[in-house]
């Protein structure tokens, strides 16, 4: 690598200690790093504001301020609070069956939605399921946060990275389901079961304040009918459009903004009132990490790393796809997985055509399932997971890092495993 590769390294290196160890802010961290990366010319403003491989996904930027919207006006409705002593009361005010409920909603979701647009939905439902019940709400946070990566997985438009490889190895929708639903289920199943032992400590039954929700009937929480109907339409349209955006040839993000914007004039509230609720700071965060994330790209440290990992298995199939998965999982983990999968996308087709029968397919689910899992692993290891620690620090209720990570490693670890001899039985 050049010079200014492993400068831009370091940087980016003495940003993440710095998220990490919430030394300063996660927010100017990014940022600083960000501008460094800059000043050194490991990126520029072309590239850091306009290049779709790497510098800012303005989709993604978009995208959460429009679902912000729509969430911001939902709240006004009451409608998260009906849900909310829903859930309790399905589950008998019991915290892990309220956890179970929360989660497979979650996973469920998260396989026909963008992950982030799911947790913009679940979060508020949860927090206020934990003030009722007065849980803490880190531990169902974190839980559904992971459940909406691992039920990303299983279709071509859960998740981001899961599109680019479907463009780039002509794979289609019956092909992700047909290979990857089923090892998502497994692993779902197997993510409630850890849920019960990673989260023992937040189960506290309270009899008093489960009495209190008991109680309650779901249908007072409501606080105007007109424009939780307004909300709920304009909700279908967004969601119907979200499904059918290769149909309509309308990208995400333009769904959401025209949608957002729309339930805001609409709905007659105060527009300086409902743009409060979102959550700034976050997406100021996601710019800078896009930009750090885009100087790796642009200095060619990740496709450096790619090849490396490559070479490594000397063309043999079965270990070149293990160490993709693991490779995938471990990088995923560190930078954003989109970019990710975009710089290794051309380097795996490269790979499936030098294999030349259709076995080799198995390195592009190596690469979706070590890239959408791997998000799990740490705070910043996927868009969903930084959403939601901005959501709960807004609500008073702050995830640190490491409080995040020390339950992703382990997650993301037992998935991971778990992947190796369902494909080894799948394809060999």
């Amino acid at each position: 690598m050049t010079t200014l590769a492993w400068i831009t390294v370091a940087i980016f290196t003495a940003a993440y200690v710095l998220i990490a160890t919430e030394w300063v802010h996660r927010v100017a961290a990014a940022l600083g790093g960000a501008v460094l990366m800059l000043l050194i010319g490991a990126t520029d403003a072309e590239h850091a504001f306009f290049s779709p491989e790497a510098g800012i996904d303005w989709n993604v930027i978009v995208l959460l301020i429009g679902m912000m919207l729509i969430v911001s006006v939902l709240r006004r409705t009451g409608l998260f609070e009906y849900l909310a002593i829903w859930a309790v009361k399905r589950a008998k005010g019991r915290p892990y069956p309220v956890m179970v409920i929360l989660v497979v909603i979650t996973a469920v979701a998260s396989s026909g939605l963008d992950n982030v647009t799911t947790v913009l939905l679940v979060a508020p439902v949860t927090l206020l399921v934990c003030d009722r019940l007065g849980l803490p709400a880190a531990p169902f946070l974190i839980a559904e946060v992971m459940a909406s990566n691992i039920g990303g997985t299983a279709t071509l438009i859960g998740d981001p990275p899961n599109i680019i490889i479907a463009s780039k190895s002509g794979l289609t929708f019956n092909d992700f389901l047909n290979v990857l639903a089923p090892i998502v289920v497994i692993l779902l199943i197997v993510f409630l079961a850890l849920c019960r032992w990673l989260f023992r400590d937040a189960f506290r039954y309270d009899p008093a304040k489960v009495a209190r929700v008991m109680a309650m009937r779901e249908r007072d929480a409501i606080k105007d009918t007109r424009l939780l109907t307004i909300s709920l339409t304009v909700l279908a349209l967004v969601l119907a459009a979200f499904v059918l955006h290769s149909i309509l040839h309308l990208e995400p993000a333009v769904v959401a903004i025209v949608g957002g914007l729309v339930l805001l004039a609409a709905s007659r509230l105060n527009a300086d009132e409902v743009a409060k609720d979102v959550e700034w700071h976050t997406l100021v965060f996601f710019a800078g990490l896009f930009i750090m994330v885009g100087a790796l790209v642009n200095t060619g440290v990740i496709d450096e790393l790619s090849k490396a990992a490559t070479e490594a298995t000397e063309g043999k199939l079965w270990g070149t796809t293990v160490l993709l998965l693991g490779a995938s999982a471990v990088l995923s983990a560190i930078v954003d997985n989109i970019p990710y999968v975009a710089t290794m996308s051309p380097i795996v087709a490269d790979l499936v055509h030098a294999n030349g029968t259709p076995q080799g397919n198995v390195l592009w689910w190596a690469l979706a399932l070590g890239a959408d899992l791997g998000g799990n692993a740490t705070a910043v290891g996927a868009s969903a997971n930084v959403v939601v620690l901005g959501i709960a620090e807004r609500a008073g209720k702050k995830i640190t890092f490491w409080e995040f990570t020390k339950y992703g490693l382990i997650v993301t670890v037992i998935t991971i495993v778990i992947c190796v001899p369902y494909l080894y039985l799948r394809f060999f």
